[in-house]
């Protein structure tokens, strides 16, 4: 295409406005590498929520000066510190105690194994590896350790903590990964004499880093003792929960348990009417594109792994058939056309969830037009 010539001078400048963007986010690259040399040094957190919070508040009265858009603004800024998070994040991290401590992971060749391995070993802490391979040299690691997490599937992290608690000193921290937190705690409190603590990293292990990502800490057992893995995530950037085992169990039941299966659902209605996603997307909305969208990675990981969630105990069970009782009810509106009775229960709902609906109203929204400009 001809450039058009009353044009070609201000895409020029654009041109070189833009170089000129990339040169700063260079330099400022490069001072963020020395800020991470200070913190590991003073053992300062990668992440500061405060810090943040009011350097984006300060971004955004700049941006309003310019006559920039504040919200525009605002998410350029955290894509940039989202960047330099993970810039910190790349090789090392401040450590949260004066010497290193000796720490197992069981189950240390899978996903989260791996990535708590590797960042542990990147904050200057001694980590170490037991899978099915090598749980021979467990009597020759036990000695010098100060913590060991297990970090195995759902359904034979019990199995493995009676098996793993005999070797163990008396003053080892015993903790576990697991998302369900009750069975496990009871279990590592009654076959382990020493500190016990439940621990449920709310993400997956594809992360890039830890920063601004949660952990769910339930005590168990003198759990004070482990206070220095409480700081060490908090120097990892993550944010921190305690949370009481039965509490939490009862959520995940809802987020974990109930969410899967409404995948499985989903998909398997769309198998079963030969609704091909790749086609289906031809035709979505921005709202159900994300929908497809998070339907779609569920499927891209392991049945097992889900199937280890869905059925892991007897009250996860127990929501999922009553979920489809209450289903039952729901499909008498469909089956007698009942359009007054949908109406009824719609707003039924909305005032149950009250002002969490406008929240989520504003939240999906972002994430919708967000996905939609980046990949339509």
């Amino acid at each position: 295409m001809t450039e058009q010539p009353d044009l070609k001078n201000q895409r020029e400048q654009i041109d070189t406005i833009d170089e000129q963007i990339l040169d700063l986010l260079q330099q400022r690259k490069s001072v963020v590498q020395d800020v991470l040399k200070r913190k590991v040094e003073k053992q300062l957190p990668v992440f500061v929520a405060k810090r943040e919070l009011e350097k984006t508040d300060s971004f955004r009265k700049k941006a309003i000066e310019r006559g920039l858009d504040p919200e525009w603004a605002e998410d350029f800024l955290r894509m940039v510190m989202s960047a330099s998070r993970a810039t910190q994040s790349a090789d090392h991290f401040p450590r949260s105690t004066d010497e290193p401590k000796h720490i197992l992971y069981v189950g240390g060749e899978g996903g989260m194994g791996k990535l708590y391995r590797k960042i542990t070993e990147q904050s200057g802490h001694h980590a170490y590896s037991i899978d099915k391979g090598n749980w021979h040299q467990l009597d020759e690691i036990a000695p010098k350790l100060d913590m060991v997490i297990v970090s195995v599937p759902i359904n034979v992290t019990v199995d493995v903590i009676n098996r793993l608690a005999p070797k163990l000193k008396p003053n080892t921290i015993l903790a576990d990964f697991t998302s369900n937190k009750e069975d496990p705690l009871k279990a590592m409190i009654s076959a382990h004499p020493g500190p016990v603590i439940g621990l449920h990293p709310m993400h997956g292990p594809d992360v890039p880093n830890l920063s601004k990502q949660l952990m769910v800490i339930c005590s168990g057992r003198d759990a004070e003792k482990g206070d220095w893995y409480r700081k060490q995530c908090e120097l990892w950037g993550m944010r921190i929960i305690e949370a009481n085992p039965q509490k939490h169990d009862h959520v995940m039941h809802l987020v974990q348990g109930l969410r899967h299966f409404v995948a499985l659902l989903h998909g398997s209605f769309m198998k079963e009417f030969d609704l091909n996603p790749t086609e289906m997307l031809d035709y979505s909305s921005p709202i159900y594109r994300a929908e497809l969208m998070m339907t779609g990675r569920i499927f891209a990981q392991s049945a097992e792994l889900y199937a280890d969630i869905v059925f892991s105990n007897q009250e996860r069970r127990d929501l999922l058939l009553s979920f489809f009782n209450h289903q039952k009810s729901l499909m008498e509106m469909v089956e007698n056309d009942d359009k007054a009775g949908f109406i009824k229960e719609f707003e039924s709902v909305t005032d149950f969830f009250g002002s969490f609906a406008s929240q989520a109203l504003i939240e999906s929204g972002y994430l919708i037009n967000r996905l939609s400009d980046r990949f339509s």
